[in-house]
């Protein structure tokens, strides 16, 4: 077992830090205060560095890297913001990996090389007003009329709805209830019948955009199936990869929050002395370390372990049900060791601990991540309905 990186994954590391550092934290703050989400032309940077698409085979117009190396870059961009890291999270984690793991030959030339190339962004359709953690209750409908498939229902909370240009949708694709029916789509921004509700307001994650996906007898081509009815387990295990994805923001977070409360507790001075000198505020150092190092430990070994290809569920859900937590936990003993400051928007700290938050509710809550992690640990399904 292997706790150093190679020299090329040093290499990838510091060029994404220094990207992060001079590229876009500069812009943070007006993003955040606008509310406004990343320009395209930020997605041809990432691009021209490789970052997106970082582990789709050369093929597809990837680099052919692991799922490990796109670990090591979202937690460098996620340092500064999740916004510049959410192109690279969603390319080298996320939906494309499904269209790339389980897609025909034709949707993967189709589709991954521009998302690689920048040029378009690839999000995922999933929770339903009442599919959420439930997500085999889900009731979109896609119904097979000759070549196309009609679609008809209402996804929300979609990260990227509206500003995304491809959305791989799960759908029923039968009347078969629970998991059997239910296969994925892939639906293109502009089809008929495809709209889009408001713009969510959420407490964290300003300028990320989320809303409603709205199908009102959507056509959609038959040759967009990606996953075939009763294959719902398989999204789920391209799923558990995003979940990596998921606790790597949280780290991210958590390692920039870290930052600022090592360089503040050195500059801050009160009875005439640095405040890291109190033993309060090296305990507060302290333990927000020990959270996140032990953070890193789990998301690493999920994706190392996943190679090129997916992870062990139990591994992946480890991961992201605890960074999903140690991410609040840090980023509020950081606040604390600001105190005042850490409390006004003149300091990232505050949209640190509110983007953090966000985190522990998305890709499955740190409840329904626990309830996983028993039945895994016990090798027994518990169904919530009885």
């Amino acid at each position: 077992m292997e706790f150093q990186l190679n020299e090329e994954q040093v290499m990838l590391k510091r060029m994404v830090h220094e990207v992060a550092e001079k590229e876009f934290r500069p812009k943070v703050t007006e993003w955040e205060t606008k509310a406004e989400f990343m320009p395209r032309e930020y997605f041809k940077k990432l691009s021209s560095l490789g970052l997106l698409g970082l582990s789709v085979p050369v093929e597809y117009g990837g680099q052919g890297r692991t799922a490990f190396e796109v670990i090591l870059a979202i937690e460098e961009l996620a340092r500064v913001s999740i916004l510049c890291a959410l192109p690279v999270f969603e390319s080298g984690v996320g939906p494309v990996r499904v269209i790339e793991q389980f897609g025909t030959e034709d949707q993967k030339r189709k589709y991954i090389p521009p998302v690689c190339q920048g040029e378009s962004w690839c999000a995922v359709g999933m929770t339903e007003p009442e599919a959420g953690s439930a997500l085999t209750d889900l009731s979109t409908r896609a119904v097979l009329n000759g070549n196309y498939y009609v679609v008809n229902g209402t996804k929300c909370f979609i990260t990227g709805g509206g500003e995304a240009d491809i959305y791989v949708t799960y759908v029923r694709l039968s009347e078969q209830k629970g998991a059997k029916g239910i296969g994925g789509l892939i639906i293109e921004k502009g089809a008929a019948g495809f709209s889009f509700g408001k713009q969510e307001q959420f407490m964290g994650w300003r300028g990320v955009p989320s809303c409603d996906l709205i199908f009102e007898d959507c056509r959609v081509p038959k040759e967009n199936l990606v996953v075939r009815e009763g294959d719902f387990r398989r999204l789920m295990t391209a799923f558990d990869l995003e979940r990596c994805g998921n606790a790597t923001m949280c780290l991210g977070i958590a390692q920039g929050a870290l930052e600022q409360a090592i360089d503040y507790s050195q500059q801050r001075k009160q009875w005439g002395k640095d405040i890291c000198e109190f033993q309060a505020v090296q305990f507060m150092l302290a333990d927000a370390l020990i959270k996140v190092e032990a953070a890193r430990l789990l998301i690493y070994r999920a994706t190392v372990n996943a190679a090129t290809g997916l992870p062990s569920p139990l591994e992946a859900n480890l991961a992201k049900c605890f960074a999903n937590q140690m991410v609040r936990d840090v980023t509020a003993l950081v606040l604390q060791i600001h105190g005042g400051y850490g409390y006004s928007k003149d300091y990232p700290v505050e949209r640190m601990l509110r983007d953090g938050w966000g985190w522990g509710i998305a890709g499955g809550s740190i409840e329904i991540q626990k309830t996983t992690i028993a039945s895994q640990l016990l090798n027994r399904r518990f169904d919530q309905r009885k």
